[in-house]
């Protein structure tokens, strides 16, 4: 009885595999797909025949179609034997016995007879396995990382060791398809129904990838903030997805060889949040006031000052009192250097052409005014 079984499915199986396939992408693929089965077309519109074709062979004349952003592996006996990265329509030839068509012009005995034979040793089913699968050339999104605590990096601007809670989500590639099929992806996706998604959470190897990135995390933050390229500043990470990401990268190809080893890499990042702790905020506050004192800035910060406390001094002690702050940011040289070089010290207070020479500075400044001068000029004079 098994033999006959074996002998009915031998030829019934080589009669349904003489048909030519056409293979395609599957249905309702999710966008961040990274690897999955072409799926032949046996039906289109109530229309065709070719439904009972084996599932893992497939027959000489096949047309296997390619779509943008897409790269096709080939696979014979489990061994990966050709790869396209064009996008059009493909061919598929293969000397094997099991794929042999007479409407391949392969001839009827070698089709049917060897072929019925081949499969009625291994109880009617074909002794081959042929599949083909498409893997995305495409920026996989929404991957994503955080921290539960904070991650710390020895930051060179600051000049100390700085922390955070982050957490983002960064875009993933491809880079070489046989790479990342022959030593990272499992053999239970290399089956057909199967999608390799690196945003599945049953994924393990997915899982595995997330992990790496957050322990790289340290590292990426340390090389982005002390490249001087980037100007040595973590304010600027948000908004440079490009920059941090090759941070990103480097470091987990420094720790982990994505790229080398397993063909991916991180091209985007998107940082979500930062969370400094109260430590590095209180240095990046020290730090926002320096940069708003410095250059120019700084010099109206400071007149600004001088001024008040001039205006200050005039209406409590009058001109006599602005002639006191006059001469002790002379001999601090403080008005000075505001825009000018340093002031000579000034004389004795009891020297009228010293406080006169005083008062004639200041009023080039525009410390104070010209009425200011004459009050301080005749009661130096004594009028």
């Amino acid at each position: 009885m098994g033999l006959i079984q074996a002998a009915i499915g031998a030829v019934g199986g080589t009669l349904a595999d003489q048909w030519k396939d056409f293979y395609t992408i599957p249905d309702g693929l999710p966008p961040t797909a990274a690897l999955f089965a072409a799926v032949p077309r046996g039906t289109n519109a109530g229309r065709g025949s070719n439904t009972k074709g084996s599932s893992n062979v497939i027959t000489n004349g096949s047309k296997i179609v390619v779509p943008e952003g897409y790269g096709l592996l080939l696979f014979q006996d489990g061994a990966i034997t050709g790869f396209a990265a064009e996008p059009g329509g493909y061919e598929w030839r293969s000397d094997d016995i099991h794929s042999k068509s007479i409407f391949a012009g392969d001839g009827l005995v070698d089709t049917l007879i060897w072929q019925s034979w081949e499969r009625f040793k291994f109880g009617g089913q074909p002794g081959a396995q042929q599949q083909a699968f498409f893997v995305s050339l495409k920026e996989l999104p929404n991957n994503r990382f955080g921290t539960q605590s904070e991650i710390y990096w020895d930051d060179g601007f600051l000049g100390t060791q700085v922390g955070a809670i982050t957490r983002g989500s960064y875009t993933l590639k491809i880079v070489d398809p046989i790479l990342f099929v022959k030593n990272f992806v499992p053999a239970a996706y290399l089956q057909p129904g199967k999608v390799f998604d690196f945003t599945d959470l049953d994924n393990d190897a997915a899982s595995q990838l997330f992990n790496e990135v957050v322990g790289s995390l340290a590292p990426a933050f340390s090389l982005y903030t002390n490249d001087p390229a980037k100007g040595n500043r973590i304010t600027r990470i948000q908004q440079d997805s490009v920059g941090f990401a090759h941070s990103l990268s480097g470091a987990v190809e420094q720790a982990y060889q994505w790229r080398s080893d397993r063909g991916l890499a991180i091209v985007k990042t998107a940082i979500v949040s930062i969370e400094y702790d109260a430590n590095t905020r209180e240095l990046l506050k020290t730090v926002q006031r320096a940069d708003a004192l410095a250059g120019a800035r700084g010099n109206s910060n400071l007149q600004a000052s001088v001024a008040a406390g001039m205006q200050a001094a005039g209406e409590n002690g009058g001109a006599a009192g602005m002639m006191g702050i006059g001469m002790a940011s002379g001999m601090m040289g403080g008005l000075g250097n505001l825009q000018q070089p340093v002031a000579p010290a000034a004389p004795a207070a009891d020297d009228p052409i010293a406080k006169l020479k005083k008062a004639k500075e200041m009023l080039d400044l525009g410390l104070i005014t010209q009425d200011d001068y004459d009050a301080l000029k005749n009661k130096a004079l004594g009028l």
